[in-house]
């Protein structure tokens, strides 16, 4: 999954991780958790969240299962460590970026959410425009949803996806 934050995507990675009957591993709360640990805000969590995330991923494609990766993925680096994952487990790897067509909506979203992470700081709607402009341009096939058309319809969309890979 890709997306700004407050886009939808937790909600379509979600829903598609209980179609499939898989995991769905977070970045954020394994960030937040971090930060509940005591690991000082200054280090780079957002990095080592990525990197744990990555780690459980491989253990559970060794184990046969799949998995629903929820994170920004934003820029190239972070969408290659997905792609290195999958080449080292031999794994078919198809990213899901979320939208919000919506801005009003997103902006909402992203101001009224409470996702139960504690302290985790919520990203700023300043924070998300400028995040916006560093998005890097897509290399990869992916498949781009709308969250503001209705869940089972992209839960469809997302399931038909994946079936032609």
């Amino acid at each position: 999954m890709a997306g700004l934050p407050g886009s939808g995507k937790s909600a379509v990675a979600e829903d598609l991780a209980k179609a499939l009957d898989c995991a769905v591993l977070s970045v954020d709360p394994v960030e937040a958790a971090m930060w509940r640990s005591g690991v000082d805000r200054d280090q780079p969590t957002g990095l080592a969240a990525y990197v744990v995330v990555e780690a459980i991923a491989a253990e559970q494609i060794a184990l046969g299962h799949d998995v629903v990766v929820d994170a920004v993925n934003a820029v190239e680096p972070a969408r290659d460590e997905w792609r290195q994952l999958a080449e080292r487990t031999g794994t078919l790897l198809r990213f899901i970026e979320v939208r919000c067509s919506d801005e009003r909506e997103h902006r909402r979203r992203l101001e009224s959410r409470d996702r139960g992470l504690g302290d985790f700081r919520e990203p700023t709607w300043e924070s998300v425009q400028a995040r916006r402009s560093g998005f890097s341009e897509w290399n990869d096939e992916r498949l781009v949803l709308d969250s503001m058309l209705a869940r089972e319809d992209n839960l469809r969309a997302a399931l038909d996806y994946l079936a032609d890979g």
